[in-house]
């Protein structure tokens, strides 16, 4: 099979595109042919260098959709030919509140969905929804997960609600968006962009603040009827993440699941108490809320916002425009005849 191999730390031009064995469904596996992958994150930091353990030659890619074409023993036969998409997080564990010490990411140490073929346990699929293309498919597992479960589980966000979605135009944060629209909540979105502020407000958000503003944060509160948000979804940190904790109003629910930025210099803690604000952790998501947050797609008829797609020989171009933080939405890789 074709695949994308990452054999050297550093530029997009490491991804390289090669012949490598086509795998074997073992034991409670199945064996996927990949019509489409997107990109995360995650992606280009493993491929710089900057993320834990990295092990290489790896085949990245968290995100796939495509057909079943072969199980492994002990898997349903009914499960070949039908489209699928895969939740990426792997071994969470039984317990919903948090992951087992077993949890990791599909994409490094394992083989990921850069690829034509891809091996992966039963449990870790799911009929793709109906409505959706496989493009659309393979640009909802890994930031779907970690929206459904920060705005959804975690932050249990209310209709008529202010929320705040920092960062607006990344994978995460468009779903954010469009779930917390989709609950019935006011969403207010923070880019450096007033092009992806403008964006935004067409897919729903009530308003925009460019965070380059010196008085962003006094624009936010005013949104808000003058007494600040609710809740916040939060993936920059740092002191972005301390000035939330003086905008949101009391009672507020912070959720946090990215600190691109950094750690804060100072955070007032006096805030948190004083507020009765909540602030919570969250990683992508158990094997229930990969579940649901498919289901609410179906049931809703959203559909993902994608960015561009791009033919799998040209994911070093994919990568570069991650790196240059000018998409809005899902960058997809088109494997093959992808509809």
């Amino acid at each position: 099979m074709k695949a994308v191999v990452l054999k050297e730390l550093g530029k997009p031009e490491n991804l390289k595109i090669e012949e490598v064995k086509d795998p074997v469904p073992v034991q409670g596996e199945v064996l996927v042919r990949l019509r489409a992958a997107a990109l995360n994150h995650r992606d280009v930091w493993i491929r710089r260098g900057l993320y834990a353990q990295i092990r290489l030659p790896a085949i990245l890619g968290s995100d796939g959709a495509g057909e079943v074409v072969a199980v492994g023993p002990g898997v349903d036969p009914k499960w070949e030919g039908r489209r699928v998409v895969i939740n990426p997080a792997l071994g969470w564990g039984t317990d919903q509140l948090a992951p087992s010490t077993a949890f990791r990411v599909l994409g490094m140490p394992d083989t990921g969905t850069y690829a034509e073929l891809i091996a992966v346990a039963a449990n870790q699929i799911h009929a793709a929804p109906l409505h959706l293309s496989e493009v659309e498919a393979a640009a909802l597992p890994l930031a779907l997960l970690t929206a459904y479960r920060a705005v959804v589980v975690k932050a249990r966000v209310q209709p008529d609600e202010y929320v705040l979605v920092t960062g607006i135009g990344g994978g995460v944060s468009t779903f954010a968006l469009q779930l917390a629209r989709q609950l019935g909540a006011r969403v207010l979105v923070t880019s450096r962009s007033d092009a992806k502020l403008a964006r935004a407000v067409q897919i729903g958000a009530s308003a925009g603040v460019n965070s380059h503003d010196s008085d962003w944060a006094k624009q936010l509160v005013r949104l808000c009827e003058g007494t600040g948000p609710h809740v916040i979804i939060d993936s920059i940190g740092g002191e972005f993440f301390a000035k939330g904790l003086e905008i949101i109003r009391p009672g507020g629910r912070l959720v946090t699941y990215g600190a691109t930025t950094g750690p804060a210099s100072t955070l007032e803690i006096r805030r948190i108490f004083w507020k009765q604000i909540q602030i919570l952790g969250t990683t992508m998501g158990s094997p229930a809320d990969f579940a649901n947050a498919l289901e609410f797609y179906c049931t809703t008829g959203l559909r993902p916002i994608v960015d561009q797609i791009f033919p799998l020989e040209d994911t070093s171009q994919a990568h570069q425009r991650m790196e240059a933080a000018d998409q809005f939405g899902k960058i997809v890789l088109k494997i093959g005849r992808a509809d």
